[in-house]
């Protein structure tokens, strides 16, 4: 009798002591003046109506139009003017043409500007690495993934590249069948950190392109000779190694990455159905007896989330609120302070894509706090909390993101 009294008394404690309850909880209470848009609608209001200087932000639409992207409008010959010029550079991935400069301006969740073609569902580039990301932090919270600290190797394994020949050739006899992401010396050091904060280093090819083909040096005799740097050192934007950490993803949901997106990000938020995250023609395997296309990180060498500006805005207004959608908390808090957490070999940059505006050296215009998913185009989606701000603005000049940001606040009444 003693005893069963006792269980139930420790228990009791367990349930109310503040380190159980913040493990398992899942809901916060919300402000009733917070606003989120329900799913096909969204609710506008005049800059106006809000306190906005209207003035202000139709020149910052003017300014953003003004400094529409230079790069051409279909998205293969962009490709190939640029990336398209590096070893391996073949696009292997679809690409579109995409649409006119465009934007959403949200304040306090009511939408109070849009410009070009919000609708319209194109290309992101690169903002599919947050998403990527984003897919990892349910991972860890679910328990699939045990710590971002962990090494990746013990989580994946050895992987079967689909649509391979049933009869393999003579002199093929005794190579490697299967896909072996982790098996180096150097690469079974890194972490789910390391691939996150794009500062691991991974060495290998992967859907036929090396990492070295990547944005590669300069000095082409150091292509395959120069030593790895030790994961966490050294800062490196290169979508091979993000394409890696999709592919081990993956294999520890154990099923398609948009698949996982779609439950756990975009119905509750309440997006359309007209996003799609793609990966290569080349980029399918083999899982639990099904063909299954591991996704791209972006848009190097085609595919990637081809998304409208409606749905991204709604995934900016997700991390404006820390990932919290009304009363679910879809992403953990935690995750998202992680996300915001500057990597020290680049200070300006959290997990992928999560850019920081560490001592105001990226967005110089806006706060400290600021941040932003920015892919190539330049498509960005800007995040201030300061504000209670989200902006999309997709198709603009790289060097126009600070003026466009100095533009849309200076219509914010001047403290």
């Amino acid at each position: 009798m003693f005893t069963r009294l006792l269980a139930a008394l420790t228990l009791a404690v367990l349930l109310v002591s503040p380190g159980f309850a913040q493990k398992k909880t899942t809901t916060k209470t919300v402000p009733t003046s917070t606003y989120f848009p329900p799913k096909h609608t969204w609710e506008r209001k005049t800059p106006a109506d809000l306190g906005l200087n209207a003035v202000r932000i139709q020149e910052a639409i003017a300014f953003a139009r003004a400094n529409e992207a230079k790069a051409p409008r279909n998205m293969e010959l962009s490709h190939y003017q640029s990336f398209g010029k590096e070893p391996f550079g073949a696009g292997i991935g679809p690409f579109a043409e995409r649409g006119e400069p465009t934007g959403l301006i949200v304040y306090k969740g009511y939408l109070v500007a849009e410009w070009g073609e919000p609708l319209r569902t194109d290309m992101t580039h690169s903002v599919t690495k947050s998403f990527l990301s984003t897919v990892v932090g349910l991972a860890v919270e679910r328990g699939l993934i045990g710590s971002v600290h962990d090494t990746v190797a013990p989580y994946v394994p050895p992987i079967e590249v689909y649509g391979q020949p049933v009869m393999r050739p003579a002199e093929e006899l005794g190579q490697p069948q299967l896909l072996r992401l982790f098996a180096t010396p150097h690469n079974r050091t890194i972490t789910w950190d390391h691939l996150l904060r794009q500062t691991s280093d991974w060495e290998g090819t992967l859907w036929g392109k090396p990492d070295w083909a990547d944005r590669p040096s300069a000095q082409a005799s150091e292509w395959l000779t120069r030593p790895r740097n030790k994961p966490g050192s050294v800062y490196e934007y290169n979508d091979v190694r993000v394409n890696a950490l999709a592919l081990a993803a993956t294999s520890v949901w154990r099923k398609p990455l948009p698949d996982v997106v779609k439950t756990h990000i975009m119905e509750p938020i309440g997006a359309s159905n007209t996003w799609r995250w793609t990966g290569y023609r080349n980029a399918w395997i083999v899982l639990d007896g099904h063909p299954v296309q591991s996704v791209s990180g972006g848009g190097h060498w085609g595919g990637g989330l081809f998304i409208n500006a409606f749905d991204l805005a709604r995934f900016g207004l997700l991390t404006l609120h820390r990932g919290r959608w009304q009363d679910r908390q879809l992403l953990a808090e935690t995750w998202v302070a992680q996300a915001l957490t500057p990597t020290t070999a680049q200070p300006t940059v959290g997990y992928m894509n999560w850019f920081l505006n560490t001592d105001k050296k990226y967005l110089p215009s806006a706060p400290l706090s600021a941040f932003a998913h920015i892919g190539n185009g330049t498509n960005m989606v800007y995040v201030d909390p300061d504000h209670e701000l989200v902006m999309v603005v997709r198709w603009i000049e790289n060097k126009a993101l600070d003026a466009m940001v100095k533009n849309v606040l200076e219509a914010f009444p001047q403290k």
